[in-house]
C-alpha cells in the first residue's frame, strides 16, 4: 500500500506544510502516526486534492469538510453527491450575482468617465 509524507504531498499539491497540518488540525486529514512521523494514505491524498478544489471554487471549510465526510458516513456517496449539487448551484448563483454587480459597477464608471471627459471638454474649452 503505497504512503506519503507529509512533504510529498505538500510538494505534489503545491501547498505549504502548515495548510496540511491546519487541515489534519480541522479534522480533514487523518493520517496515521508512527511517532513523530505523519504517514499518509490514498484517502488521505484524494482528500486534500478534494479540499484544494472546494477551496479553489470558492468553498468554506465548513462546507468542504460536509462533502469529504458525507461519503464515509450516511447518507453515503449519493447523498454526497446531491448535497454537492446543491453547493454548486448556489455557489453558481452567488457568483452569478457577483458578476452582475461587477458588470453593473464597470458601467456606472463608464458613466462617470465619461461625464467627467465632457466636463473637462467644456472647462478648458
Amino acid at each position: 500500500m503505497e504512503t506519503w509524507s507529509i512533504t510529498d504531498l505538500a510538494e505534489e499539491y503545491d501547498v505549504t506544510l502548515r495548510t496540511i497540518r491546519f487541515y489534519e488540525d480541522r479534522g480533514l486529514l487523518s493520517p496515521e502516526r508512527r511517532g513523530t512521523t505523519r504517514v499518509f494514505h490514498a484517502r488521505d491524498r484524494i482528500r486534500l486534492g478534494l479540499i484544494l478544489r472546494g477551496k479553489r471554487l470558492g468553498f468554506s471549510l465548513d462546507e468542504i469538510a460536509t462533502i469529504v465526510n458525507m461519503y464515509d458516513a450516511e447518507p453515503g456517496e449519493v447523498g454526497q453527491l446531491h448535497y454537492l449539487i446543491e453547493q454548486i448551484q448556489s455557489r453558481r448563483l452567488e457568483l452569478e450575482q457577483r458578476r452582475k454587480d461587477i458588470d453593473d459597477t464597470l458601467a456606472e464608471l463608464d458613466q462617470v468617465e465619461r461625464r467627467c471627459h465632457e466636463d473637462l471638454r467644456r472647462l478648458e474649452g
